[in-house]
């Protein structure tokens, strides 16, 4: 019985052994991925300031010039001309704005979330006021409820209603009377926010291609735009262990979804 005994002993401490190298090994590889992952965050970094720094300021320039060109000689010129040194303009202006969406969506994959409670229907009346000015003479009627608020990173849901909002008051744009609403409903015991509009709406089979980075529903000239903010946005509620969806209806409008764990 002693000799038994004495064998499972031995052979316990044979597996433990073989545990404890198992859980170096392991260890070993998470330093090592560890070490990987500090050099890309320092490589990413680094590509973000050279795309900001050495695309954009020749976009900058590119604007500049071609501002000063218009403005100086103008007169000199036929109208074919002013119109294609305008549409340089636009060009250089919309691939600037493709640069800084790309290092925002970079930059909010890299920080981290820092949560404390956050007035969301004060947030968003200052946005909704914002957004009536920059056209004042549209009818908007922004419905935000009283009393929304959310345990998440005040900079980030910034971002989120921003995009959320800014996108209902541009594809709402066509509509004599744009509704926007802003409010919170419980679904599967769950509070879920929503923000809906009775714009121009999608087909649900595209779906699939709303949260995407660069992928766009409607051409630049019937609605401008990046293409990335719900990628951006996509993104932040994830960070925060949430979930946003959309339903939609063409002509009818759209409504998002969302959530923050």
């Amino acid at each position: 019985l002693i000799e038994e005994r004495t064998n499972e002993v031995e052979r316990s401490q044979k597996s433990l052994v073989l545990l404890l190298e198992d859980v170096n090994e392991v260890n070993l590889e998470l330093k090592s991925v560890n070490t990987i992952l500090d050099a890309t965050n320092k490589e990413l970094e680094a590509f973000s300031y050279s795309v900001s720094h050495d695309l954009r300021a020749p976009l900058t320039r590119m604007d500049g010039f071609s501002k000063a060109l218009i403005d100086s000689y103008s007169n000199n010129m036929d109208d074919k001309a002013v119109h294609f040194l305008n549409r340089i303009r636009v060009s250089s202006q919309h691939m600037a704005k493709l640069i800084d969406d790309l290092l925002s969506l970079s930059r909010i994959t890299r920080e981290k979330v820092t949560r404390q409670k956050v007035d969301l229907s004060q947030t968003a009346d200052k946005i909704a006021e914002e957004l009536k000015a920059s056209e004042p003479g549209r009818q908007v009627n922004f419905e935000i409820a009283k009393g929304l608020s959310a345990n998440a990173d005040r900079k980030f849901v910034v971002i989120i209603l921003e995009n959320l909002l800014g996108n209902a008051f541009k594809f709402t744009g066509k509509k004599k009377i744009a509704i926007i609403e802003f409010g919170k409903k419980i679904i599967n015991k769950d509070e879920v926010f929503f923000i809906k509009d009775n714009g121009a709406g999608f087909n649900m089979k595209y779906y699939n291609k709303i949260f995407t980075a660069f992928q766009r529903l409607h051409s630049n000239e019937e609605f401008k735009g990046s293409g990335i903010g719900l990628a951006i946005v996509q993104r932040i509620i994830n960070k925060h262990g949430g979930k946003i969806w959309a339903e939609s209806e063409v002509g009818e409008g759209t409504t998002f979804y969302f959530k923050f764990e």
